[in-house]
């Protein structure tokens, strides 16, 4: 990295007092400090020396980098341009107030002359004079300028001044930013030249997520730098000012800070200077992982651009408090990272924090589980006394796996009984499936025969559990003779048996183990002894000595450990021919390129492109669906393969397979991953009917029947036929491997076109090989169809599916689908992804509901589910559709459609709001907490999502009514906080950014159809 990332900064007052300069500055560098930011108070523009020579001299002897701060647009009013060029200048006058004014005559001028630079001339006549002054400085040892009051002197003169300074002095160090830059001008200067921005950390107090997001918009522009702008804060608190000192260090990628507040605090200035080494090449993504009321601020960084591409990372934790506390969960923190990352130092990431610390985790990725393909059958063992039955999760009996991502929390539970009135004791056993050894949990004894306990797996691809129990017999004896003793009943006879019970272990056991039983033993000879006999230590000898009677195991259930994105993405799709300005040219992988900014930009992280193969010319489809195309209809791209190849072929006009690799590459940079549609579907003019005639179904007059799903018809397309004895095995394998070729490419995200069409055995058995060889891989299945057949999909492998979201309107269609979902079965095996549109389906609801309807229909997949999805033309409310069917007109399959994505009437604004909200709240990242309250009307959709520590609550209230304005009273849920119904909770309106209190249970809304929305968090305080 160019620029210092440790800086003292100082002003006139260093050399006003008493104490030699060198000093100060000798133990800055002491301190690891490379560089002094000076702040001059004489204009650079003016006569006074703007670096005082005894500072200079200073700097220069101990060895530090000089930089110095200033506002290139000030001049003194007796500078010859404001004299020669008064119209570029602004001045400053004032008139005697004595006296009366003289319109005629201008008034004095007061005060100093500020440039124009936005003027057309000032690039000519000013923008030099300027670049001269900063190069004089250079000559007398400045090394670098801090452009302070950037938005006031204008973006573009900003960008042409350092363009200019890097011609002329390429090693000069530049730098901006905060206080005097706006984000949307930080924003505007990417890749102008500057070595670092200087963030709004001076303003953050710890824990708000706005830090984050100013991390994630503008660290791609330059790195960020954090400062400590002004005299110490909280003098009087050493352990605040460390605390702030470190956090600073942490947050950037380099690190400003006061002169005085490095001699005030020297021994955590020089931690910090460290600290701030450590980070400066942790200019990846920035995460916040636990909730804005957590006692501890815990951010996750990283080197990679994209947290997925990353193989370290670092959590940071801040402890907010001047009192020590206990580390947030570690395996918790892992859960809201989403990755197959653990701890180097597992014992340092739980051992508490103390006041005021901060503290940086190092992460290491896990090694993934990557099998060699076999069958593996495990049977539950015969067992005469004991009954395992009824563990969940548990699909089908565990002919299917259960699904999770790595980090997350899976709770086991199981009946474990016997006969009589035997105590019993169980434990939960699990392993990855690659692994011999189990790791063992005890589970907690339920009413009625229930046992649970947790787990949570950190490896992505297979793994197994179950549970196992056994009679207990020591613990048996134990609780029936604390009764009897406390009944006066206990007999001779009674403390004999114990004493049994403890030989029998003894003779057992060997080692030190032994030892120690034989010595209870000779403590119990007398038969008299209770204590011992009741002691815990007596009971945890016993327990390692247990000799397990009747043990026995439950069936082993399957779990597939996925990453988060499988659960938790939000995809934005797009035909990347339409990515062009001109309907007559076919746009290209390149133009997608172009795209690619504006997608992340509203939040999406997955950009998903229908099929990108080569397009058959037989049958090709003209605009609307017609059967006659002309010979520049580029035909719908669902008809793959032609004389330019198949499924593993490019089509010519997107680009080759270059331009294929750098938009991989450029999406990566962009935190962007590319998913890919995969259709097992031909054109007449596939490869595959002269290659493979074999692995098709011939008429008898040797044609072959189109496709259809009535009343569409597909005469553009034909299918293979899975079991034509020539297609057994080969096509399967030809299918398979063009998946693996794919991912050869970086492609690891599959949307599967109409899968309920094809084989389940084909589908079970290539996801099994593809994931067996590649745990990330994730498969989306577009099945609208029956229940039945979307969950099989999910149980043979699918990570994810389309649902019946898109036709749920109502509240009551609403709740009975999403509690079906998250109640049922389908929570351990079945992740809906709510698709708002797709080009195969404009929605009724759409096509008359206008603006207010789609902003509505954003909301609703947004915050029900993890996984959401926008086919392109959403965010414009594109509706129009083919009269009386749910399709678009001129639909996107059959022609290329370029777009206006600046065209009013946009919903970018909510469609961004909903993607950063999703990031933010970990609450938001799933379907499976949601909890719907109630609203008194039946067009208003109210639903709760608890945050996973239960620290505090997303709210949504909905308006499913586009035309009018709804009003309805509503429940505040205070009872999942333990609050009465008369009490009073936080509030933060996620949207507003307003805070408040709602006093008591009831309250009231009202929803209109331009704001047909609130997104509230709620928490225990006077403010959420």
């Amino acid at each position: 990295m160019s620029f210092s990332s440790c800086i003292a900064s100082a002003g006139p007052e260093l050399l006003a007092g008493v104490e030699p300069v060198a000093d100060a500055l000798t133990r800055a560098k002491d301190a690891g400090f490379e560089s002094l930011l000076w702040r001059p108070e004489t204009l650079l523009h003016g006569s006074g020396d703007i670096v005082p020579t005894p500072l200079a001299e200073a700097v220069g002897k101990i060895g530090l980098r000089l930089l110095v701060e200033t506002d290139p647009a000030r001049f003194p009013l007796e500078h010859p341009l404001v004299e020669k060029q008064p119209a570029l200048f602004s001045v400053r006058r004032t008139a005697d107030r004595a006296a009366v004014v003289d319109p005629r005559r201008p008034r004095p001028a007061h005060g100093e002359a500020r440039a124009r630079m936005q003027a057309p001339e000032a690039a000519t006549t000013i923008a030099p004079a300027i670049a001269d002054a900063l190069a004089a400085l250079t000559e007398l040892g400045v090394a670098g300028f801090r452009f302070d009051q950037a938005s006031r002197f204008g973006i573009a003169p900003l960008r042409d001044l350092v363009a200019a300074m890097r011609q002329r002095l390429p090693d000069a160090q530049l730098l901006a930013g905060q206080p005097g830059l706006t984000r949307p001008d930080a924003l505007a200067l990417e890749g102008c030249g500057l070595d670092a921005l200087v963030s709004s950390f001076d303003w953050w107090d710890l824990h708000a997520p706005w830090l984050v997001e100013e991390w994630s918009e503008l660290r791609h522009v330059a790195p960020l730098l954090a400062e400590l702008r002004d005299a110490p804060l909280d003098a009087d608190d050493p352990v605040a000012l460390d605390r702030r000192m470190l956090a600073a260090a942490a947050t950037g990628r380099g690190l400003i800070l006061p002169l005085e507040m490095i001699e005030a605090r020297p021994e955590t200035a020089a931690r910090a200077a460290a600290l701030a080494r450590e980070t400066q090449a942790l200019g990846g993504e920035m995460r916040q992982v636990t909730g804005p009321g957590a006692p501890v601020t815990a951010l996750l960084r990283t080197a990679a651009p994209d947290m997925r591409c990353a193989d370290a990372a670092s959590i940071l934790l801040i402890n907010r408090g001047a009192q020590p506390v206990a580390a947030p969960d570690a395996s918790g923190l892992l859960a809201s990272v989403g990755e197959a990352l653990c701890f180097d130092d597992a014992k340092r990431a739980e051992a508490p924090l103390a006041g005021g610390e901060v503290r940086m985790l190092d992460l290491k990725r896990a090694k993934p589980v990557l099998l060699r393909r076999k069958d593996r059958v495990d049977r539950a063992v015969e067992a005469p006394r004991l009954v395992v039955e009824e563990m969940t999760p548990r699909v089908d009996g565990g002919d299917f796996p259960v699904k999770c991502v790595t980090g997350e929390q899976l709770t086991v539970e199981a009946k474990i009984y016997a006969d009589g009135h035997e105590q019993l004791a169980a434990e939960l056993l699990w392993r990855p499936a690659d692994a011999k050894k189990w790791t063992a949990v005890r589970m907690e004894q339920l009413p009625n025969d229930g046992w649970r306990a947790a787990f949570r797996p950190e490896r992505l691809g297979r793994h197994e559990f179950t549970v196992q129990g056994w009679l207990d017999r020591f613990g048996g004896f134990r609780r029936d003779f604390g009764k009897k003793l406390d009944a006066g009943v206990a007999l001779a006879v009674d403390y004999a048996e114990g004493r049994v019970l403890v030989e029998r272990a003894r003779d057992r056991s060997s080692g030190k183990l032994r030892d120690t039983l034989g010595k209870w033993a000779e403590r119990l000879a007398g038969d008299n002894d209770a204590d011992a006999l009741l002691s815990p230590e007596l009971a945890a000898a016993m327990d390692a000595a247990d000799d397990r009677p009747h043990l026995l195991a439950g069936p082993v259930q399957l779990l597939d450990a996925e990453r988060l994105q499988a659960r938790f993405s939000s995809w934005y799709e797009l035909f990347p021919r339409s990515q062009t300005d001109d309907p007559a040219r076919h746009g290209t992988f390149a133009d997608v390129e172009k795209r690619l900014p504006q997608i992340r930009a509203m939040g999406f992280d997955t950009l998903y492109f229908p099929p990108i193969h080569p397009i058959g010319r037989t049958h090709r489809k003209g605009p609307n669906n017609s059967l006659t195309a002309g010979p520049d209809d580029p035909g719908s791209p669902y008809a793959i393969g032609s004389k330019d190849g198949g499924h593993t072929a490019l089509h010519p006009e997107l680009g080759s397979f270059d331009d294929f690799a750098r938009l991989i590459a450029a999406a990566r940079e962009h935190e962007l991953e590319i998913a890919l549609d995969f259709a097992i579907q031909c054109s007449p003019d596939h490869p595959w009917l002269k290659e493979h005639p074999g692995w098709f179904d011939w008429r008898p007059d040797g044609s072959i029947k189109y496709a259809e799903n009535p009343p569409k018809k597909y005469q553009d397309i034909v299918n293979v036929d899975f079991y034509q004895p020539d297609a057994l095995p080969d096509l399967w394998v030809a299918l398979r491997d063009a998946v693996l070729f794919w991912i050869d490419k970086g492609v690891k995200v599959f949307r599967v076109d109409n899968p309920h069409t094809k084989p389940l055995p084909f589908w079970e058995w290539m996801i099994a090989d593809i994931r067996a060889r590649h745990p990330d891989a994730i498969f989306l299945a577009e099945a609208f169809t029956r229940p039945a057949m979307m969950y099989r999909l999910a149980k043979i492998g699918f990570s994810q599916s389309y649902t019946y979201f898109t036709w749920r309107d109502h509240k009551g269609e609403l709740t009975d689908y999403l509690t079906e979902l998250t109640t049922q079965a389908p929570k351990d095996f079945y992740r809906p992804h709510f698709f708002v549109n797709t080009p195969d389906i404009n929605p009724k609801f759409l096509q008359t509901s206008g603006r207010p309807g789609f902003r509505i229909r954003a909301v609703l997949a947004a915050t029900l589910s993890g996984l959401f999805g926008v086919y392109s033309g959403f965010e414009l409310c594109e509706a129009a559709p083919v009269p009386g069917k749910e399709e678009y007109l001129d639909s996107e399959k059959y022609e290329v459609k370029p777009r206006d994505w600046q065209a009013p009437g946009n919903i970018v604004a909510d469609i961004t709001l909903l993607n950063r909200l999703r990031r933010a709240y970990p609450a938001l990242q799933t379907h499976l907490n949601t909890r719907f309250l109630v609203a008194h009307d039946e067009a208003i959709l109210y639903y709760a999502k608890p945050s996973p520590d239960g620290a505090d609550m997303i709210l949504v209230m909905v308006s499913l009514d586009p035309h009018h304005a709804r009003e309805a009273d509503f429940e505040v849920p205070l009872w999942e906080f333990g609050l009465a119904d008369h009490e009073s909770i936080g509030v933060e309106d996620l949207v507003s950014g307003d805070r408040f209190a709602w006093h008591g249970k009831m309250q009231h809304v009202r929803l209109t159809p331009d704001h047909p929305y609130h997104i509230w968090r709620i928490a225990p305080g006077a403010a959420a």
